[in-house]
């Protein structure tokens, strides 16, 4: 259990440099159709919420697009790009990255420490401001402010007030989607109910007071976030 989040993490990555390599070379081309999720678990030897986990990235970064009813198809990544980002958006991203290094570190403990010190109405802090940032996902609202709130209730339950005032410190930038708000993904709903996903995984791993799974848990969140914006460095 305590290395599932980290060995799911490095195998999407590997479908998505498999992936992206085909799309850059010219074998897979703007306009075709990807295999469908049952080929590629056959293809790479995955499962298929790793398949999943990989395509949602690769949508993130513009390489791929869905299509209802039709399936994935490949996107121009560059068109994407140019679209999408702001030059103040793009200067971000570097921050961003370096951001993401330092909150995986931090809040990978504060996880685990949160996981055997926090307290029952600690606890039900982290689970509603979880419970709210799946509300307003299904309202179709903002929810980096929601988002913020949970990585503050698990900073509280570390009940080490060093880990509260570094994350706000930093405030709700924290969040990166919302330093790009012209971005696809800061408003898509898909996207973000995978963010909740990872959410949950870190709430249950606090509720089973488990510190490795629940550190595991917060490192695997914030490195399909690295995943994501490394991608959008390497586009500009």
């Amino acid at each position: 259990m305590t290395t599932l989040g980290g060995g799911r993490q490095r195998l999407a990555q590997q479908v998505i440099d498999q992936l992206r390599a085909q799309i850059e070379t010219g074998k897979l081309r703007v306009g075709d159709q990807l295999p469908t999720e049952p080929q590629l678990e056959a293809t790479f030897g995955v499962s298929r919420t790793v398949v999943r986990e990989a395509i949602a990235d690769l949508r993130s970064a513009g390489f791929v697009k869905p299509i209802q009813g039709k399936g994935v198809f490949v996107a121009d990544p560059k068109a994407h790009s140019v679209l999408s980002l702001t030059p103040v958006e793009i200067k971000s991203i570097p921050e961003t990255l370096e951001l993401l290094e330092f909150r995986m570190a931090a809040e990978g403990e504060a996880a685990a420490i949160a996981a055997y010190r926090r307290t029952a109405e600690q606890e039900a802090a982290i689970r509603e401001a979880n419970r709210r940032m799946a509300h307003l996902i299904e309202t179709g609202q903002q929810t980096v402010e929601a988002d913020y709130a949970f990585h503050m209730a698990i900073a509280a339950a570390t009940n080490n007030r060093f880990y509260v005032d570094v994350l706000r410190h930093f405030g709700p930038r924290a969040i990166p989607r919302g330093q790009f708000p012209t971005l696809p993904e800061a408003n898509d709903r898909s996207y973000l109910q995978k963010v909740y996903a990872e959410h949950v995984e870190i709430l249950s791993a606090i509720a089973d007071q488990d510190p490795e799974r629940a550190r595991q848990a917060m490192r695997a969140h914030m490195l399909a976030s690295q995943r994501r914006y490394r991608m959008l460095a390497e586009q500009q």
